[in-house]
């Protein structure tokens, strides 16, 4: 046995890290490799630890609300300069930064998903620009390949608007502490799919600069 067919083998026995050993896919940004961190029967927020690729407990979420979709990350995005200027240019506002985090996601199935820390296809027909204190963190919302019954949406449009209010409604209290006033979070839009497309485009640019 030659120290490469070792090599091989050793490498075969270690998962890969959902962020940096997992492809965008092929066909992306049309379809992309979805890392699933979060499902709707959760009561604790999960996150992937950058460092080692596990998933970890971020925080209980501390009111009744629950996610409303399947939440993760698009393998291989960042969200550094190229997606702080982006929302910068679209809101006319010079001080947002890119989050430096992976490009969040949104995935609707009519299936239930138990768990999360699994990997998905998912097709991109819009997003929403958040702003977390003074931060861009878009939301890119997404389909299930093949879901029997969204599986044919094809842009933001498709979406009903209860679905997209729920949505937002979501993401601008699930990070209200009790008895807080302050309101880091804003939407400052919503977009189809092509700009959902150009946003993951700007978000992989960025990872590449960030980690070659």
């Amino acid at each position: 046995m030659t120290n490469n067919e070792g090599g091989g083998r050793m490498q075969n026995r270690f998962r890969a890290h959902p962020w940096h050993g997992v492809s965008l896919g092929e066909g992306w940004p049309e379809t992309v490799n979805a890392y699933i961190e979060v499902v709707p029967s959760d009561t604790v927020k999960y996150e992937l630890d950058k460092e080692t690729g596990l998933l970890k407990v971020d925080r209980p979420q501390l009111f009744s609300n629950i996610y409303p979709s399947l939440y993760g990350m698009i393998p291989r995005t960042y969200c550094g300069d190229r997606i702080g200027e982006h929302c910068s240019s679209k809101i006319r506002d010079m001080e947002i930064e890119g989050d430096k985090d992976p490009l969040d996601i949104c995935v609707l199935t009519e299936k239930l998903v138990p768990h999360g820390d699994i990997l998905l296809r998912a097709k991109p027909i819009g997003g929403f620009r958040l702003v977390d204190d003074g931060e861009a963190d878009d939301k890119i919302l997404a389909v299930l390949v093949d879901d029997a019954l969204y599986g044919s949406w094809d842009n933001l449009e498709d979406c009903p608007e209860v679905v997209i209010r729920r949505l937002e409604h979501f993401f601008l209290t699930y990070k209200q502490m009790p008895g807080s006033k302050d309101k880091k979070c804003w939407l400052a839009g919503r977009y189809g799919k092509q700009e959902a497309f150009e946003v993951i485009k700007l978000a992989h640019e960025d990872y590449r600069e960030k980690f070659n």
